[in-house]
């Protein structure tokens, strides 16, 4: 759809599941976690829906994409060695590597802005799941989050200076926090006692898409200011609407 709610088009239509889509940088291409061949495979199509593909064909689950800034590769989360890990992969499909190798489940990459960095989250230092930063070929892990509770699905700000990500806090369900890229400043977004997850920044950073149930109990898709002020409601539809990912020139 446009960025105001306009427009909204159907892109694929199968019988499976459909998930967790990702722009590539230059908008011409989608990347999306498709059921339809098993457990969990990572698809890549046109801007249009046409060409879909299939980039992972393994019989363990593949989800949550995420294309590198310059386009060549694609982070993803695998269960094809026993337990949730980070790959990369080239756009293509190939040269398919493990970057975390941890008994911990690990998902939701979540590319720096250089390329340099990904950030995701993970469960081996907790009971819940928390927000880690680790260099593009696995190295240099750093934990970012350390709260009681569980923080899960970052996503790094344009300019690289910010991550937001998805949080249970403050005794309520799911919020959007806000933090810098060095885990330092915190912030809850949107403050909400509905459930609030999957923030996805606008490419100038100034605005956050998110899925909410704050108004009618079914997932629905949000804007926010950087700040969380100006919340708007794009979609209304009453079945759910989950996981936004904002592309523009």
């Amino acid at each position: 759809m446009n960025a105001d709610g306009s427009g909204l088009t159907n892109l694929t239509n199968n019988w499976a599941a459909d998930t967790e889509p990702s722009w590539s940088p230059d908008g011409t291409r989608i990347a999306f976690t498709a059921y339809r061949d098993g457990s969990g495979e990572i698809y890549v199509m046109d801007a249009d829906g046409s060409g879909q593909m299939n980039l992972t064909n393994n019989p363990a689950s593949d989800q949550w994409p995420s294309w590198s800034p310059d386009g060549t590769r694609i982070a993803f989360r695998s269960e094809r060695d026993g337990n949730g890990e980070i790959y990369v992969m080239n756009a293509d499909g190939s040269g398919q590597t493990n970057l975390t190798n941890h008994p911990a489940q690990d998902h939701r990459p979540s590319w720096s802005l250089d390329g340099t960095r990904i950030a995701f989250s993970s469960d081996r230092d907790s009971q819940g799941g928390e927000i880690y930063v680790m260099n593009a070929d696995g190295g240099g892990v750093t934990r970012l989050t350390n709260n009681p509770e569980s923080d899960w699905a970052p996503s790094w700000s344009p300019d690289g200076t910010r991550i937001a990500f998805t949080a249970y806090r403050d005794d309520l369900w799911a919020e959007i926090y806000v933090m810098n890229a060095d885990g330092s400043e915190q912030t809850n977004l949107t403050n909400n006692p509905a459930w609030d997850e999957g923030p996805s920044w606008s490419p100038d950073g100034t605005r956050i898409a998110f899925s909410s149930t704050r108004d009618d109990g079914n997932g629905k898709i949000y804007i926010m200011n950087a700040d969380g002020s100006e919340v708007i409601r794009l979609t209304n539809n009453p079945n759910g609407d989950l996981s936004p990912s904002w592309w523009g020139p």
